[in-house]
């Protein structure tokens, strides 16, 4: 509201103007003659009258809209173009398991960078074997070999004891390992000349459940920045980094227990995410 708005918009005089009138006798008559009638009382009813006139006039020329032509209402569904999703449909095709097939283009490069993030933050890169496959999948080839010993020293075994796994990245009896990547949104650094460069802004989720476990499962935010070549027939990572943020501000939704976290890791699976 502006500051010219006020309440009562106005004062309007109380009581009239404070004037008075004084009302004189009728001229004697005759009883039984015919009554005057009054000149006042006929100029009053054609103003009434004309008033009426005028307001009928006004509320039909109101409702008439000569510029906007009516359309009849109709009962037919809208088009399924008018409520059709945008954008390029998520592929159909995967690589050891990882989302693969994106279009040689922008979008087709951040979907692809996005899938890259969630399997090179899924629990798979704790198994050698699954590790080797996912890197496989996704990497360059005159990249791989490099990129294949960064992981392997990343997964070190001694990383895997420290957590609580296994050498083969399982969980001991009665927890459950999760380790989550989900991507928030994408961002478009660098295109062109058959290679990219994405950066992948997501919320992970890392940790052991378990009343034991002296790693809980925990929530982090983080960016994923990518450098992606175009090998013909896909997208494939020659570089990859990560750094901390942005992390918004925690909200007060109360922790879940241990067996609802694990529960949900089970029951919930992930997406093949598309720009």
């Amino acid at each position: 509201m502006s500051n010219d708005d006020q309440y009562g918009g106005g004062h309007g005089e109380v009581g009239g103007t404070g004037q008075t009138r004084t009302r004189l006798p009728d001229s004697p008559a005759d009883p039984y003659g015919p009554t005057r009638r009054s000149p006042r009382t006929a100029r009053s009813l054609v103003t009434v009258v004309g008033v009426v006139v005028l307001l009928i006039a006004a509320i039909a020329f109101a409702n008439q809209s000569p510029d906007t032509p009516s359309v009849p209402s109709s009962d037919k569904p809208p088009a399924s173009s008018s409520t059709a999703p945008t954008g390029t449909s998520p592929v159909t095709e995967k690589n050891a398991g990882v989302p693969s097939g994106f279009a040689q283009d922008q979008q087709g490069a951040q979907s692809a960078a996005a899938n890259f993030a969630v399997a090179l933050g899924s629990d798979g890169m704790f198994n050698p074997t699954r590790r080797r496959a996912i890197v496989d999948a996704i990497t360059e080839e005159s990249s791989r070999t490099k990129l294949q010993a960064g992981f392997d020293a990343d997964y070190s075994a001694g990383l895997l004891s420290q957590i609580g796994l296994t050498k083969d990245g399982l969980a001991p009896t009665g927890s459950t390992f999760v380790s989550r990547t989900v991507p928030a949104g994408t961002k478009v650094k660098s295109f062109g000349g058959g290679s990219a460069s994405v950066d992948v802004w997501c919320i992970g989720m890392f940790g052991l459940t378990g009343d034991k476990s002296t790693r809980p499962v925990t929530s982090g935010w983080f960016t994923i920045s990518m450098t992606l070549k175009w090998n013909g027939s896909g997208w494939k990572v020659v570089e990859t980094s990560q750094k901390d943020g942005p992390t918004p501000v925690t909200g007060d939704t109360p922790v879940s227990t241990s067996e609802e976290i694990g529960g949900a890791v089970t029951e919930f699976g992930g997406f093949t995410y598309a720009r």
